[in-house]
């Protein structure tokens, strides 16, 4: 294996690496969202207990600052998550530069070699036809 193929095989490796990391954290924001979507529907549930039940007023006075404070870690979770997604996508952007790079590398050095063995080959053939060439005008 060339050094090139084994640049590409690290690569692609890194590629395969940050695009898990990048689902993860996909995965963790979706957990935290629908962390805050339960806790809006708590909140909803929570009011209209409070519309049914005066009794109940006072006590939703103390669960809705509650579930404030609740729903701001939430979200602040949500935006720490959203900062982490954007630098592991930039990391993947990057590392598939990387990629197309050496792959670029790769296909050039690949190509310089069979344009040297058709210079090779066509510089046989001509020696060959002027052997021919000297040995017929004999």
């Amino acid at each position: 294996m060339s050094w090139a193929q084994s640049l590409i095989k690290l690569s692609t490796y890194e590629v395969e690496v940050l695009q898990k990391r990048l689902a993860e954290i996909a995965d963790r924001r979706l957990q935290a969202e629908m962390k805050l979507v339960l806790l809006e529907a708590e909140g909803e549930a929570e009011a209209e207990k409070g519309r049914q039940d005066a009794e109940h007023g006072w006590y939703q006075l103390g669960f809705l600052e509650g579930l404030r404070t609740r729903k701001a870690l939430a979200q602040a979770e949500i935006d720490r998550i959203a900062i982490e997604e954007e630098g592991a996508r930039d990391a993947l952007a990057l590392a598939f530069e990387e990629q197309k790079k050496y792959e670029q590398v790769a296909e050039r050095m690949r190509l310089a070699d069979l344009k040297e063995r058709a210079r090779l080959e066509t510089a046989a053939m001509d020696e060959l036809g002027l052997r021919r060439a000297a040995a017929g005008g004999r």
